[in-house]
């Protein structure tokens, strides 16, 4: 047993939109509740039972654009991804484009046991109904009325890294989408370049997943941790060459000494994190 503070960080997504001040003021409102929950939570229990706490309460918040409030493919429907990692296990596992469900990240969370750990479409959403995870309808009016109107939604990917007190990390994250993409498009969000741990940090990445998988982002963010680089380095190399590639993404991150770390090359990253003191939300 370590002697190191729990500590957490998660994200709401990020972006260029500008949003009104009361829907700002409503983000923020949620993040600090989350985190405040999240963190007690994490301080009687390990990193990776707090992720999923967490995540799920980000899933439930329709503000956000994962599990309640998803938005909408082309043809209306929602179809959500998830993945989560933790430093232990070291086992990734993921769920793309599942429907009818209201949190992604369990099934992802539950295909981390078996041998096969990444599963899609139909056969992810039979596969969970099958393991007793109830039928759920996770389109609201607000995401219809986008839809109908081909709108683009106001928040994206959540995603959550805790540290807790034996030294274990955890990263978890989950999606809806982009909104209006082609059916069964796949996102950053189920595959290594959106969600990451080692040994020595995790990091959860939000944006647009097209540019986080052209730069391998959360992957080769670990990569240079695991030689040593600080996070907060590594995390600054990769948004370099995301402005070089004029790449849009956030990413949030802790290494095992409880460094925290976050950035963006867009004008937003809706964020908050407990550093084992005090909750700080976004400023933007």
């Amino acid at each position: 047993m370590s002697d190191l503070h729990p500590k957490l960080i998660l994200h709401g997504g990020a972006g260029n939109i500008v949003l009104p001040l009361e829907r700002i003021d409503r983000i923020r409102r949620s993040l600090q509740k989350i985190t405040t929950e999240t963190y007690e939570y994490l301080c009687g229990t390990d990193a990776r039972s707090a992720v999923l706490f967490g995540i799920r309460r980000l899933e439930d918040d329709p503000l956000f654009n994962a599990g309640t409030g998803s938005k909408l493919q082309r043809d209306g429907r929602a179809r959500m991804s998830a993945a989560i990692m933790d430093s232990v296990r070291r086992r990734f596992s993921g769920v793309i484009n599942v429907e009818n469900i209201q949190h992604p990240i369990d099934l992802a969370d539950l295909l981390a046991s078996e041998k096969y750990r990444v599963i899609a479409g139909s056969f992810a959403t039979q596969y969970a109904h099958d393991r007793g995870i109830p039928y759920y309808d996770p389109v609201t009016e607000e995401r219809k009325s986008e839809f109908r109107f081909k709108r683009s939604g106001q928040t994206g990917t959540v995603g959550l890294v805790a540290l807790d007190a034996a030294g274990m990390i955890c990263a978890g994250i989950s999606t809806g989408g982009t909104g209006m993409e082609i059916e069964g498009r796949v996102s950053d969000c189920p595959t290594v370049a959106g969600n990451y741990v080692s040994g020595n940090a995790g990091v959860s990445m939000t944006g647009i997943g097209e540019h986080i998988v052209d730069l391998a982002a959360a992957s080769r963010i670990i990569s240079w941790a695991d030689v040593n680089i600080p996070l907060r380095d590594s995390i600054s190399k990769i948004l370099e060459l995301g402005n070089i590639q004029k790449a849009q993404f956030g990413v949030i991150g802790i290494d095992r000494f409880g460094n925290l770390g976050w950035g963006k090359t867009t004008q937003f990253l809706y964020h908050a994190m407990h550093d084992g003191l005090n909750v700080t939300l976004f400023n933007e």
